[in-house]
């Protein structure tokens, strides 16, 4: 055993933890904690704010196998810091959030930065532990590192009152083995159940793999691409579960739903059994599929919850409770010893052809430069050592519809909450995580307007970090939906005057900053922006009438898709 304050006990939790880098933002109420912080090899992360600095520690969540840490004060850090919180809530990502908190013997008395955290936080979060005088902080701190990884993951928000932080405690130096063994799922699929489930599958001939951000880590993406190296299913995936399976693939038809490819938005239409896998159901995708008489489903997922909800909705004829990748080898495995096949050669050049035939398009005849364009353009660019971040808005979708992210925790985007301002700071938190990757965050002008102040951060640390804004001056998607329920009548979404973003990058000290206007600049523009040192700004100015197709309307069905002017069948030559 050993003395030390709570403030000291907290970093040394996180040293014991592994973890490398913080992210946050000071003030009086949290003074103690980034004071031990000082003594610890902990990298700190100064953001421009706390929002920023949750989203950043949630990228490094999204993609490693960590958990990010956010560290800011109290009051209106708190209410700053809520909108990430359930950012993460939503999407099932793994975040600590240590909140600084006026002394315990203030809190309730209308205190100068006081706010009841628990309120706050209550519904957007796993759990909010507040620390009181007789807990043990470190017992705490590791159990709610491995409880947010746990289960369904979701970000827990400790609240840590001042005179806890300085208050002497015993440190116990307590194996953390103890808490991760303590949330192991162990539960299996057992040969009845497999055999339940193949006897559904084997009666198919258009099996279709429904994939989700269940499956997106290391171990489920490992999982399903072994699963369809073996039955060659054509599969489709929500925005959550972008390079799950390789997205060169020929028989992933990539992301469906209102803003799903062509390709994959029919497929959905026409096969027999959908099999679900760590997915959530989301309004987006699940309100439009009405399957036909006869389509059996099939529904893997951790979350009882949703599980109880989806049994009433969907009336699955196959559901079981537990890890993902670890029921997928399950099955797989079952099958081996079984040598369980299937035959869908029909099917499967069934969703070849139409992936081949009904490609993504836009406007090329038009003067001013598309946003599906430049994603397309992007998109051969990209590799196994990519990692892409998006805003929120119609540049989001299009680079889930035309980038072939090739490995899982690639393509991190705020799906669930759409949360604009997302882009930015969580790329630093993506660096931080992987930083031999090339990180491209892809923004909007006005979803990138809202954490603006992650110039600086990223500039100021000299990360690099690749920014491609696509400039059309005004919110294209809420402008679509405009034109489309308000007869083009446009209220709020158009900029007032133009702004040169890059000078604004340059101005912070950016390496690379440029803009384009014209398209023949655009191919040298994108690979000077790819190739040079740094932080790097590229702004693009795109057509601001640029409609986002396909697209099926709200409370439409998949065979109401929208391909727009440009989407057409194309000569099928093989």
């Amino acid at each position: 055993m050993e003395e030390m304050n709570g403030a000291e006990i907290l970093v040394k939790c996180l040293e014991d933890l592994g973890v490398k880098q913080i992210f946050g933002y000071t003030g009086a109420a949290i003074l103690p904690v980034f004071h031990a912080l000082e003594k610890s090899d902990i990298e700190i992360v100064i953001n421009s704010n706390e929002q920023s600095a949750a989203f950043s520690a949630a990228g490094y969540s999204r993609s490693s196998n960590e958990v990010g840490v956010a560290i800011v004060t109290s009051g209106p850090a708190i209410t700053n810091t809520l909108t990430s919180v359930a950012d993460a809530y939503g999407d099932s990502i793994p975040l600590l959030v240590f909140a600084g908190q006026v002394p315990e013997y203030k809190i309730g008395t209308d205190s100068f930065q006081h706010i009841n955290v628990e309120s706050v936080f209550g519904e957007a979060s796993k759990k909010v532990i507040l620390l009181s005088s007789d807990d043990d902080v470190e017992s705490i701190v590791k159990d709610a590192y491995y409880f947010a990884k746990s289960g369904k993951p979701g970000p827990v928000v400790i609240d840590f009152p001042l005179n806890k932080q300085l208050r002497t405690h015993e440190y116990n130096d307590i194996n953390i083995m103890r808490f991760e063994e303590s949330y192991n799922d162990d539960r299996h699929l057992c040969d009845d159940q497999c055999e339940e489930f193949f006897q559904l599958f084997l009666n198919s001939k258009k099996p279709l793999l429904y994939l989700g951000g269940g499956l997106n880590s290391e171990a489920g993406s490992h999982a399903i691409r072994e699963f369809n190296e073996y039955f060659r299913i054509p599969a489709v995936n929500t925005l959550m579960a972008k390079g799950v399976l390789d997205g060169r693939n020929d028989l992933n038809l990539g992301m469906l739903g209102m803003f799903g490819t062509p390709y994959a938005n029919m497929l959905i239409q026409e096969n027999d059994f959908f099999f679900a896998i760590g997915v959530r159901w989301d309004d987006r995708v699940a309100e439009k599929v009405g399957f036909a008489i006869g389509t059996d489903v099939a529904y893997i997922d951790i979350h009882p919850e949703k599980m109880h909800q989806i049994k009433i909705e969907r009336s699955p004829k196959f559901t079981f409770i537990g890890d993902a990748a670890t029921a997928v080898m399950d099955l797989l495995n079952y099958a081996k010893r079984h040598n369980i096949t299937l035959n869908i050669t029909e099917w499967q050049e069934r969703a070849r052809k139409l992936k081949r035939t009904w490609p993504l398009d836009y406007n090329r005849q038009s003067e001013s430069i598309q946003s599906a364009e430049v994603m397309s353009m992007l998109s051969d660019y990209i590799d196994d050592n990519t990692r892409i971040t998006t805003g929120v808005g119609n540049h989001q979708m299009l680079a889930a519809q035309y980038l072939p992210m090739q490995k899982a925790k690639s393509f991190m985007t705020s799906g669930s909450f759409g949360t604009m301002g997302f882009s930015m700071p969580t790329s630093i938190g993506v660096h931080f995580a992987n930083p031999d990757a090339r990180v491209i965050a892809i923004d909007g002008d006005g979803s990138l307007r809202m954490n603006l102040g992650e110039l600086h951060t990223i500039a100021s640390l000299d990360l690099p970090i690749k920014i491609l804004m696509l400039n059309n001056r005004i919110d294209g998607m809420v402008q679509n939906l405009q034109d489309a329920a308000y007869d083009g009548v446009r209220t709020g979404t158009q900029r007032p005057k133009d702004v040169n973003f890059s000078e604004i990058a340059e101005s912070f000290g950016f390496a690379f900053a440029e803009r384009i206007t014209d398209r023949k600049d655009l191919k040298d523009g994108m690979e000077a922006f790819l190739n040079s040192e740094g932080p790097c700004f590229l702004e693009i100015c795109t057509d601001r009438e640029e409609v986002l197709y396909p697209k099926v309307p709200a409370g439409g069905a998949y065979k109401d898709m929208i391909l727009g002017p440009y989407i057409k069948e194309v000569t099928d030559s093989a």
